[in-house]
């Protein structure tokens, strides 16, 4: 039986490796957007926007579900950007108490507090000229949100302790799980501060409405963990490639990312099965399933929830043929000619050597 076979020389060949559609352009630079991978159309949307907004210098808000890829867009735009050359720097506002968050943003003053022996600079002195990026913003306190508004109107900071304003040159980009919008009902999230922020909106695709990506996403995580891992996993079975694409991904493309990296290290060679795959992707019958598609509170577009859905079976009968249009045709009860217009409507990448 056929499976999703990897292959290095794949890989290696930039005709014949899944790139993203946009970053393929007149450029020629696959890497332009690192390891945000694929083809789906609201990872193309995604693409287009940070093409757009990159060198605008303006402030952007990430939101999406955890493990959706916020940090990665975060890095893509500040790659893209004029900033480029300055630091990039990065803080997970959830992560720090916030007796130290503070210090850990602006900085502080030798004996601001105890244990402050030195004058230290806070992350937004260290980004000046480039992009800081405020990773989970919205678990931020009300009084630090004031001093991140203030950085924003004023582009000025206080080092903690101290009364010497410092200027900074800094673009913002800021992220969140939250609704924002809620919180700001709830009274724990500066209205303010939202508008602020809200100047470019992005909003990141959970993975269960991209499944057409999750083929391409694993292969790229295939090549990334046997050459990290030295090992020599070959690929995976049709049978565990059609569980991957019916389960809903709650984590999203972190939990698919370190699925992958756990099957290398544990099988190390050879094809992964779908017996190999962790139980809870296996609990549902070995029937193949549509992709499925959630309604969230602000509804769903009904014609790209069906062209994802199209885009999505296209992509599993390719795969399942290893990449042979005419036996994918026939999979999907169509002409090949009808095939073939589909994958360039859909921006799929087929490899060269197919029929």
């Amino acid at each position: 039986m056929q499976g999703f076979a990897f292959d290095k020389s794949v890989s290696e060949d930039p005709d014949l490796h899944f790139v993203n559609p946009v970053s393929s352009g007149s450029s020629g630079n696959q890497n332009k957007f690192g390891d945000i991978i694929g083809q789906s159309d609201g990872m193309q949307e995604i693409f287009r926007l940070i093409e757009k907004v990159a060198d605008s210098d303006s402030t952007i808000i990430i939101s999406g579900e955890t493990g959706t890829g916020k940090g990665l867009v975060s890095k893509a735009i500040h790659q893209n950007s004029n900033r480029k050359d300055k630091p990039f720097i990065q803080i997970n506002c959830g992560a720090i108490p916030e007796n130290l968050l503070e210090s850990e943003l602006f900085g502080h003053v030798r004996g601001a507090f105890t244990g402050a022996t030195s004058d230290k600079p806070g992350k937004f002195e260290r980004a000046n000229g480039g992009t800081i990026f405020l990773d989970e913003i919205g678990d931020m306190s009300p009084d630090l949100q004031v001093k991140v508004l203030r950085v924003l109107e004023e582009r000025e900071i206080e080092r903690v302790g101290g009364t010497k304003t410092i200027k900074v040159d800094v673009r913002i980009i800021a992220a969140t799980h939250r609704d924002l919008e809620e919180e700001v009902q709830k009274g724990t999230f500066r209205e303010d501060l939202f508008y602020r922020l809200h100047v470019i909106p992005v909003n990141l695709p959970p993975l269960r409405e991209r499944k057409s990506d999750i083929p391409i996403l694993i292969a790229h995580f295939l090549e990334q963990f046997n050459r990290m891992k030295n090992k020599q996993a070959e690929g995976v079975s049709d049978e565990a490639m059609e569980v991957t694409v019916r389960y809903s991904w709650p984590g999203n493309v972190r939990e698919l990312k370190n699925m992958v990296e756990r099957l290398v290290v544990l099988n190390g060679e050879g094809k992964i099965e779908a017996l190999d795959l962790p139980e809870k992707l296996r609990r549902r019958n070995g029937q193949i399933t549509p992709p499925s598609m959630e309604i969230s509170h602000d509804g769903i577009c009904l014609n790209t929830a069906v062209n994802e859905f199209e885009k999505a079976l296209i992509v599993q009968s390719l795969v399942k043929t290893n990449w042979v249009k005419n036996k994918a045709a026939k999979l999907l009860h169509l002409n090949r000619t009808t095939l073939v217009e589909k994958i360039k409507r859909h921006n799929l990448y087929e490899l060269q050597q197919s029929s």
